[in-house]
């Protein structure tokens, strides 16, 4: 069988075979001198190859060193289609705790479901029937009633978000994030990708690339009901926000692997493809997505007026404030992912071939539907202490998950892998700021989507005077 080093010194899809080894007791040096390589194959086709090292050699100075190989061929009755999957780990993805993991996160759904239902529609209609009891009285009575609420800020709670060209190109971001993810899932799921290198990894640029008028139709619309005249402008932050990042952390990355001379450094013709597609694709494609959103949904159709003043946003108690509820409103989501990350984690960075991607595509449904339900309840607190600002707090919220995971992979670094180095360690957090990044943008766009809906419904519900 093949002999590796231990198992996270490499890095993923590397593959290197052991020459030698030391005698640490006797500080002697002694060198494989001898491969052999067994290849099955069935009919025309390679299914198969092993290969092992033999005749240990005590390196020794002036001596010579014959070096020899062998082939042995092997007809195999493994299909070529079936030929990776003895490079599966079925005890390792389909243990006991990757099913109660997912068990758990499915528990955790339903009750958050049911608790947002229960303690939102019990409030709600207790808010409604305080509201109609105000209707009632006249204007002498309600200028003398303490009112509260977050019927107050009715008049504010669609006033556009601050920033709101960066807030539209994280949005629509978001949207092409979780339409690749979900394509991508698809296709391993269907046509397991896992079996030929880099075929993920080709079939995810392909899919962004395609999914571009996605990014721009969303994000487009929502910047034009925000008010938005430059367009342009937003189109092109939009369409080159995430691909700037992973471009520019990524030749980051290959300068210092050019230094070391690794295995890993990018082809200088990769680099010129990627940036054509961004260029040439990416770009049109987002430019007629927006164009399309503008058109189709980009005038504002609010169930409230919005005021030409901004109304003051009144003093509340410390763990109502934005921060605070930014910062908490990711463990719950993390808290659904988390062993999942383990095994993704572990297939990225210890040689495990991922191909569970069922379990993946069932963890992001749980995600989407635990990150919507508690910024729906942190929206809600956070408007009936009369703070309008929940735009950019649903999303950051939602988004902060991504904080979780980052600080998770520092764990992951220092317990769970044997890298060091200036080009390891640089290599493993750049990509994993790269993956926390792109979830924390995908999960901010769900908590938003999910709480925008929410607003729109309990206002358009309220009789507004």
């Amino acid at each position: 069988m093949i002999r590796r080093p231990p198992r996270s010194t490499l890095f993923p899809y590397t593959t290197l075979f052991r020459s030698g080894e030391l005698d640490d007791s006797r500080n002697d040096h002694f060198i494989w001198t001898h491969k052999k390589f067994e290849i099955g194959y069935n009919g025309q086709k390679i299914v198969d190859v092993n290969l092992t090292s033999e005749v240990k050699v005590k390196l020794a100075s002036g001596i010579k060193i014959p070096f020899t190989y062998e082939v042995i061929w092997k007809k195999s009755t493994t299909k070529y289609e079936d030929r990776f999957d003895k490079y599966l780990d079925p005890n390792f993805f389909q243990h006991r705790i990757h099913w109660f993991s997912i068990f758990n996160s499915f528990m955790m759904v339903i009750f958050l479901v049911g608790l947002v239902s229960m303690i939102l529609m019990r409030t709600l209609r207790k808010d409604y029937a305080r509201y109609s009891k105000d209707e009632e009285m006249d204007d002498m009575e309600r200028d003398l009633g303490d009112e509260y609420g977050w019927k107050q800020v009715h008049g504010d709670v669609f006033r556009p978000a601050s920033h709101s060209m960066l807030f539209s190109a994280l949005v629509g971001t978001g949207y092409q994030i979780s339409a690749v993810t979900m394509c991508v899932v698809m296709f391993a799921i269907l046509g397991e990708l896992y079996t030929e290198r880099g075929s993920l990894l080709s079939t995810t640029i392909f899919v962004y690339a395609a999914t571009s008028p996605v990014n721009g139709y969303f994000g487009g619309s929502l910047f034009s009901r925000m008010g938005g005249k430059l367009w342009i402008k937003q189109m092109v932050l939009s369409a080159g926000l995430l691909p700037s990042l992973v471009c520019g952390t990524a030749f980051f990355i290959n300068f210092i692997a050019i230094y070391y001379h690794a295995s890993r450094a990018i082809p200088f013709g990769t680099m010129v493809a990627v940036t054509s597609i961004c260029l040439f694709v990416i770009l049109p494609l987002t430019l007629v997505g927006t164009v399309l959103g503008r058109n189709l949904a980009g005038q504002p159709d609010y169930p409230c007026r919005i005021n030409a003043v901004p109304r003051p946003i009144p003093e509340k108690k410390w763990f109502m404030e934005p921060t605070v509820i930014i910062v908490l409103g990711g463990i719950l989501p993390f808290g659904s992912i988390f062993i999942e990350m383990y095994f993704i984690f572990t297939s990225f960075w210890a040689y495990k071939i991922y191909y569970v991607y069922g379990f993946m595509l069932l963890v992001f449904v749980i995600l989407a539907i635990v990150t919507v339900c508690v910024t729906i309840v942190c929206t809600y607190f956070l408007l009936n202490a009369e703070d309008y600002r929940w735009q950019w707090t649903s999303f950051l919220a939602a988004a902060s998950t991504s904080a979780y995971v980052y600080l998770y992979s520092f764990y992951y670094f220092f317990f769970k892998t044997r890298m060091y180095g200036l080009f390891q360690t640089t290599f493993y957090f750049g990509y994993m700021a790269l993956f926390s990044l792109a979830l924390g943008i995908m999960c901010g766009t769900f908590g938003y989507i999910g709480t925008n809906a929410f607003v729109r419904k309990i206002y358009s519900t309220v009789k507004i005077d």
